[in-house]
């Protein structure tokens, strides 16, 4: 049983990529490894690190790989998002694919092309490191390909699904055997024009992700202590299970937060804990990586508003309550007090 944090720098938010400082990383990482987790999941920007379909900046992967070797340092395992994508509100895609280059993300050849190759070059990179886990093709790639996306790149549900295949691909040959996978927001179980479909997200790459969000209007009609609310995470893992050909495929909670103020701060540690007891009875679970790491600084301008708190450090590296309750289920996690859960039965 794994547990992680999705790795926000302290200083700059991503933008971190812009003007990367080891220390302040090495900093950061010392902060989550004292939470006694065992991974991190990281994201490079794509238009940063590819901003152009024919340049893969060197310098920028050797930051990431920089990162990956700090964490090691540290006892912390890697996952690396690739096509960044969609984080926090903002969308980070490169020029080459917009405006006067507007392109379909997921069916033009050549940006699929550039793509593959991108998401190669970074395993690739990163393949020689024991502790790299490997590629998630991108955060919640599917908000680009169906409403409320204000321009989105539409596709057929076999389009996307080649795209996967392809993209999956890129990955294994830039690092095989590592843990490659994809992962969506949770639109992808109910909204019935997404072509990014549950069966795809139960069958491709190495582990089914998962996103548990609670303001999808769960806490809104529920409250935040409601079974619905406290169970979200726990029922999308069994929802995703009855997508899967295998009855063993493991799933990974892959973000999963406390957003306030449907979450107020400080409720946050009761609903993090409640989360992830009940996560954690959810057979063929390969682990927890909470969201997020650090808060946002507010200092930076025009984020939601939810989002400046979600970190269970804050943006001086200092633990919250969430924190305490975070290392305490890792903690008992990996010295085996925890019963293991019970067989689900139909």
């Amino acid at each position: 049983m794994r547990f992680g944090v999705n790795y926000t720098p302290s200083e700059g938010w991503f933008h971190h990529w812009l003007d990367f400082d080891l220390d302040s990383v090495r900093a950061d990482l010392d902060s989550i490894a004292a939470l006694d987790v065992d991974h991190v999941r990281v994201f490079p920007l794509w238009p940063y690190f590819q901003p152009n379909r024919s340049l893969i900046r060197e310098r920028a992967v050797e930051h990431l790989v920089a990162l990956a070797d700090a964490a090691g340092e540290r006892g912390l395992d890697v996952n690396v998002d690739g096509l960044q994508g969609h984080l926090s509100s903002f969308d980070f895609v490169p020029a080459w694919t917009r405006t006067w280059h507007r392109r379909n993300l997921f069916t033009d050849p050549d940006v699929i092309d550039g793509q593959a190759a991108y998401l190669r070059t970074l395993a690739a990179a990163l393949a020689g490191r024991s502790n790299f886990l490997g590629m998630t093709l991108g955060n919640e790639v599917n908000q680009f390909s169906a409403g409320p996306h204000p321009d989105p790149d539409r596709a057929t549900s076999a389009q996307i699904d080649a795209w996967l295949e392809r993209m999956l691909a890129a990955c294994e040959e830039g690092a095989p055997g590592r843990m490659h996978l994809h992962a969506e927001y949770d639109a992808t179980w109910y909204q019935d024009d997404q072509p990014f479909t549950p069966a795809q997200a139960a069958r491709r790459g190495a582990v089914t992700a998962v996103h548990s969000w609670v303001f999808n209007g769960t806490a809104q009609r529920h409250g935040r202590t409601s079974v619905p609310s406290e169970h979200h995470a726990a029922y999308l893992v069994e929802l995703s299970k009855a997508w899967a050909d295998d009855p063993h495929r493991p799933v990974w909670l892959q973000e999963v937060g406390a957003p306030a103020p449907l979450v107020p701060a400080e409720h946050a540690a009761a609903f993090t804990e409640a989360t992830v007891e009940n996560a954690l009875d959810c057979p063929g679970l390969w682990g927890v990586t909470w969201w997020c790491s650090h808060d946002v600084s507010r200092s930076l301008a025009d984020f939601p508003e939810l989002e400046y708190g979600l970190g269970l450090l804050t943006n001086d590296r200092r633990p919250k309550d969430s924190a305490r309750v975070l290392a305490s289920a890792a903690r008992a996690a990996r010295d085996g007090a925890r019963p293991a859960p019970a067989p689900r039965t139909t």
